[in-house]
């Protein structure tokens, strides 16, 4: 029967006996948490050697003898030898100090369990009889499947002393276009602070008693503010509350993330920002619409809307090699559309305007500069939509080349 303990080996003298591979993949683990590690071996494998330089590890070269093992808190022997590595884990078992057998793990008195991990949830897979790292390490990659899907009940029950925040980029709204870290993050979370846009589907797989509070913005239409946002971020944190505000796009693309990050760093509360998918080039790729193509467009500008039109955005409008794309920029379209024609773009400039990316309610309308206005109202366009501006706009960009063309392109 085996018992499972968590150990802290920071700042602890490991002894490992043997420099072959088997150390050189297991080193680098103790590395990460921070022991003070003691190589003795006659002779370092390549890798080992290299771990040596690169750390400033300690290497004693000769054979391991009893002596050796007095001091360390943890021997792991992986000489090669089962007659010496039966003779190192006897040493440790009369000076009482654990000690990790590779060549017959079954009989040494510790074992290296396959980890996975979680923020500061740790998962160790071991073998209760017999030593099998291959199944060990298949149930550790199903665990960490499960936390990185944010399947699994990571959440804190104790209450901590100190909260923390993360501005969570969920990307255009649907759930498997979040990354990892933001599905972790809003496992482990005790409030949500949520705007309208973005994966709202999952703030359905929290625990009943997390706390969600919207804050959605509609144009026109900000039911709390800013700074009562930032104040409201602040205060859960500071409650001992680990809090994500989760936010559609990315957090600093017309986010306020920065806005909030401030706020948080001015009141000493710990904030990371994860980033996801903006808007300004996930829902132009859902329409099929490359905001970048070679031969055609080698850069894009992004431009709020809702803001004033800079000497850069006009210059960009005007040139035929850079593409434009308009966040928040429905009922300012006009008033932009005269700004490119008045700069020197083409009134045959391709325009796309896509409603409701990566939604089952997505419409792209393709127009011109000329007719994007009376477009736009004819078919009723309505927010959220982004609008791409440019000759990657064109209906026809990707289709494919017929054969006699390509030939003769050829």
């Amino acid at each position: 029967m085996t018992t499972m303990l968590g150990v802290s080996l920071a700042g602890r003298d490991v002894l490992f006996v043997g420099g072959g591979s088997v150390a050189a993949r297991r080193i680098p683990r103790l590395i990460e948490e921070g022991a003070v590690i003691r190589i003795v071996a006659p002779a370092l494998g390549a890798e080992t050697t290299e771990l040596v330089e690169q750390h400033g590890l300690t290497w004693i070269a000769r054979s391991v003898r009893e002596e050796d093992v007095s001091a360390a808190w943890l021997v792991h022997t992986a000489t090669g030898d089962p007659r010496i590595d039966a003779d190192v884990a006897a040493w440790c078992e009369s000076a009482r100090t654990f000690c990790v057998n590779a060549s017959d793990g079954a009989h040494g008195s510790a074992r290296l369990t396959a980890e996975t991990r979680s923020g500061d949830v740790v998962v160790a897979v071991s073998s209760d009889a017999g030593v099998d790292p291959r199944r060990a390490a298949r149930v550790r990659n199903a665990i960490a499947a499960l936390l990185d899907r944010g399947a699994l009940p990571v959440r804190r029950v104790r209450e901590s002393a100190r909260g923390r925040v993360a501005l969570v980029g969920g990307g255009p709204g649907p759930v498997d276009l979040m990354t990892v870290r933001a599905r972790r993050l809003i496992a482990e979370a005790d409030v949500v602070i949520a705007d309208r846009l973005g994966p709202v589907d999952v703030l359905a797989e929290l625990d009943p008693d997390v706390e969600v509070v919207d804050v959605g913005k509609r144009p026109g239409h900000h039911p709390v503010p800013q700074h009562e946002i930032n104040a409201l971020i602040v205060a859960h944190a500071q409650a001992g509350r680990r809090v994500v505000r989760l936010k559609g796009g990315d957090p600093f693309v017309f986010g306020r993330g920065g806005e909030e990050v401030t706020a948080c760093l001015e009141a000493g509360v710990p904030v990371e920002v994860v980033p996801g998918p903006t808007s300004a080039v996930s829902v132009p790729q859902a329409a099929g619409i490359p905001v970048t193509h070679r031969g055609v467009s080698g850069a894009m500008h992004m431009v709020n809307g809702q803001g004033d039109l800079t000497p850069a955005t006009l210059a960009a409008l005007a040139d035929d090699a850079v593409t434009t794309v308009v966040l928040m920029g429905v009922a300012g379209l006009a008033r932009i559309v005269d700004a490119a024609l008045d700069a020197g773009a083409p009134a045959s400039r391709p325009v796309a305007i896509v409603e409701s990316g990566h939604t089952p309610q997505q419409r792209t309308t393709h127009t011109t500069l000329a007719t994007a206005v009376a477009d736009a109202r004819s078919v009723g366009i309505r927010n959220p939509a982004v609008i791409v501006i440019g000759e990657v706009a064109r209906l026809d960009l990707l289709l494919p080349v017929p054969a006699a063309e390509a030939a003769a392109a050829g």
